[in-house]
Formats: structure tokens, C-alpha cells, sequence
């Protein structure tokens, strides 16, 4: 088994690509992620190791089959959690419907989930649960609802702090995660 150091992002991004330019740079989920890229660029202290940089890049328009899939598994086996981008955005691809499946159903890794639509820990929530927003976002994506009592789940808002802590947090890595259950951080 690989070192599992790395921190696996996992978002939408529309196929076929963006006809621009920038291609999947421009998707709104894939901006999201380049925040988080962002983060640790200015602060080295903040807790992302980007699973996708172990890995040579591959080209939006590569085989599915024999470069893409082989490579996202490879980048998930060197991980030790998951984050998810969950916002209005999201829909249920090819590739993030492969990421979670490999990721929770083989793997079992642990899962961070983002919500970038949200403001504050209390938005998630609606008394004791989770709010009504929140439930719909994971029926974009069915292999998320559906596999997640598998793992332990993380859920925030897309705040720096919120997203360091759950980084950080022993219960969401694959070597020492908790119970699987939907956790959400009390403000």
C-alpha cells in the first residue's frame, strides 16, 4: 500500500469541457478547488497535499478508460480522505461519480465535504440535522447519498478555518477515522 498523505479533491466538471480556453479551469466546482490551492499557496501551514499533483497532469480530452479512470484511482490510492465540492453547481459525471464509488465503496476514505453556497456552520443545519438545502445537494449526486453512511463525513461551509480543522481532524483520515457518520462542526 502507497504513503496516504495526500488530501483527494473531487468536484464537478461538465463534460464535454468548456469550450474556452481554459477548459475545465473554468467550471465553477473547479474554482473551489484552486481556492483551496490558493490557500496553501499563501500559508504553508494550511493542511491541503493536493492528491493531484502525484500524479503527471492528463489532458482534458484523454481516454476515459485507459489514462483518466487509471489515474484518479491511482491519485485516491494515495490519499488519505476525500473533499468534496457540493454546490449548485454539482451534478452527477462520469468521473465524480467514479471518484466517490472508488473512493468510499473500495477505498473508504473518510469525506470532507464543502458546501461553497453556504456562509456558516449554522446554514448546514436545520435544528439537530442537516438543513433541506443541504439533503438536496446530495441528490445530485446519488453514489454520495448513497455510500456515505459508509465513511465518516465531514460537512462545512467553504470557510478557511472550518476546512483547516477538518483537515486536521484524526477522525477524517483513512488510518484513524471515526464512526461512520455525518458530523458537522458545532460553531
Amino acid at each position: 500500500m502507497s504513503y496516504r498523505n495526500g488530501n483527494y479533491a473531487a468536484f464537478y466538471v461538465a463534460e464535454p469541457f468548456s469550450t474556452s480556453g481554459l477548459k475545465a479551469h473554468a467550471t465553477p466546482d473547479f474554482l473551489h478547488y484552486n481556492q483551496l490551492r490558493m490557500w496553501k499557496g499563501a500559508d504553508a501551514s494550511f493542511p491541503f497535499n493536493d492528491s493531484h499533483d502525484k500524479t503527471y497532469s492528463v489532458r482534458d480530452g484523454s481516454d476515459w478508460e485507459a489514462t483518466l479512470k487509471p489515474r484518479l484511482r491511482e491519485r485516491l490510492r494515495a490519499s488519505k480522505n476525500i473533499v468534496l465540492f457540493l454546490s449548485n453547481h454539482t451534478k452527477s459525471s462520469r468521473a465524480l461519480t467514479e471518484e466517490i464509488d472508488y473512493g468510499i465503496n473500495t477505498e473508504s476514505l473518510p469525506v470532507i465535504v464543502v458546501y461553497p453556497d453556504f456562509n456558516s456552520l449554522a446554514d448546514l443545519r436545520s435544528g439537530t440535522t442537516f438543513s433541506p438545502s443541504i439533503k438536496a445537494l446530495w441528490d445530485r449526486v446519488p453514489i454520495f447519498k448513497t455510500s456515505m453512511h459508509k465513511v465518516p463525513t465531514m460537512h462545512v461551509p467553504l470557510l478557511k478555518q472550518n476546512i483547516s480543522n477538518a483537515l486536521k481532524d484524526p477522525d477524517f483520515m483513512l488510518a484513524t477515522k471515526g464512526k461512520s457518520i455525518a458530523y458537522y462542526y458545532n460553531p
